[in-house]
């Protein structure tokens, strides 16, 4: 190969390449740890699931999640075994497309933060309908009014759209809120009918009994005090996918210096430069991407 390096030529072909087989293969085993969590909760899920529709399922997420890790990471993993461009550069362009969208929701989101409100309270309270029969939305609501203090959407009234707490329903729970609403002290023992008739009342006259603010105002608040921490949060999945981007690219740069230089992907790279003939795999022949055996 020739001594004329085009980018970063402290980076050498073997660092770039083992660099880049560690960070997709970790990134490849996470992504099917997530997908083996995601698919036994959804497997659970199913056999106490009511409803047909999805809310804020917690599989759900993890399966989607789990999955673009696990084929984008599969990519690169093989993509850096075979030193294949057209590989590498779709693994490239996967990762800069996915650190791009991450990018642009988070702004996105931070300028029209009314209309992301707005989205957010109107999902809620579609879930909220449901809050007893849709299991995952009953357990995410619950923790987070008991969390951020908080109760319902936009405030304590959104429970009117419940049909087991409006006030025109039957029971003991019309016209009240549900107990992870109340105020409660640690050494009480909790009483589920706390939130008896809050419906009925005014905000002032609440405020010794239940948590009168909505939770979208209270985790965004909360947000905003914990700034550094969500901030170490972000660039903690940021900086991994930057990285990748930048590696991916340098690496790159190098197998195609080496195809300038050589006419073809070089297998003897990695031992000084040697072209010595190898058999293909059955496997091989059908994919390129497959690496030769010996």
């Amino acid at each position: 190969m020739s001594n004329e390096i085009r980018y970063c030529d402290r980076c050498s072909y073997l660092f770039l390449k083992f660099s880049l087989i560690v960070y997709a293969t970790i990134f490849w085993l996470i992504g099917g740890f997530i997908l083996a969590i995601g698919i036994y909760a959804e497997v659970e899920r199913q056999q106490y699931k009511t409803l047909e529709g999805v809310f804020l399922a917690p599989a759900i997420i993890l399966i989607v999640l789990g999955v673009i890790m696990f084929i984008v990471s599969f990519i690169g993993v093989l993509a850096s075994l075979r030193d294949n461009l057209c590989l590498l550069k779709v693994f490239l362009y996967m990762l800069a497309l996915c650190l791009i969208l991450e990018l642009v929701s988070g702004i996105l989101a931070l300028i029209f933060r009314r209309q992301t409100e707005d989205l957010l309270n109107k999902n809620i309270r579609k879930g909220m309908v449901n809050y007893y029969d849709d299991l995952d939305f009953k357990n995410i609501m619950d923790f987070v009014q008991k969390k951020f203090k908080c109760c319902g959407g936009t405030d304590f009234k959104d429970w009117e759209v419940n049909m087991y707490h409006n006030c025109s329903a039957p029971g003991p729970l019309a016209c009240a809120v549900p107990y992870t609403c109340c105020l409660s002290k640690s050494s009480e023992v909790v009483n589920t009918l706390c939130g008896y008739k809050a419906l009925e009342k005014e905000r002032l006259e609440n405020i010794d009994l239940i948590f009168t603010r909505g939770c979208t105002n209270a985790v965004f608040i909360w947000f905003m005090d914990n700034y550094k921490i969500m901030a170490g949060l972000l660039l903690g999945i940021l900086v991994p996918q930057f990285f990748g981007v930048i590696f991916t690219w340098l690496y790159i740069t190098r197998v195609e210096d080496a195809i300038e230089e050589y006419g073809h992907y070089m297998d003897g790279l990695l031992d000084g430069g040697t072209q010595e003939t190898k058999n293909q795999s059955k496997w091989a022949k059908c994919c390129k991407c497959m690496p030769l055996i010996d």
